[in-house]
């Protein structure tokens, strides 16, 4: 099975709410980075991105980075000391500048999402990254739609 076909029954399987107006995709990429599967919410969003042909497609993008970002922090915060994982922190922070960018464009607010802090978020993260391994010494983000 492919990988977008495994990604569709597990979205099938996974909806809680069909009825929503907010694409299913879109959902589930909160629920997957609220879990810490940040590679996963990255996938899912990924799903809708490569279809998305309207404004909404850097909004998208910006969410995937920052999805990115907490890929590299996690797999620093796994191990450490690893030749190539090590060296992760950097990656991470500058994917947190890169969603920030394109996430600042859409105002305060955009589809059930506060971006201000979101964008409060990528610089409370990009500085903790700076002193350590942050998924090691805090609580990992969780992130909120105002529906």
């Amino acid at each position: 099975m492919k990988k977008n076909e495994h990604l569709q029954l597990w979205l099938e399987a996974w909806d809680p709410n069909p009825e929503s107006p907010l694409p299913r995709e879109y959902r589930a990429y909160f629920h997957c980075f609220n879990s810490g599967q940040y590679y996963e919410a990255h996938d899912v969003l990924e799903h809708l991105w490569l279809r998305c042909t309207d404004s909404n497609r850097s909004f998208y993008q910006g969410l995937i980075q920052l999805a990115g970002a907490f890929v590299h922090f996690r797999k620093h915060a796994d191990a450490p000391t690893h030749p190539t994982h090590s060296r992760r922190l950097g990656p991470g922070q500058r994917l947190l500048d890169l969603a920030s960018g394109r996430l600042r464009s859409y105002g305060a607010s955009h589809l059930e999402v506060n971006i201000e802090m979101v964008l409060k978020l990528c610089v409370l993260w990009k500085e903790r990254a700076t002193l350590g391994s942050p998924l090691q010494t805090y609580p990992a983000p969780q992130l909120i739609l105002l529906q």
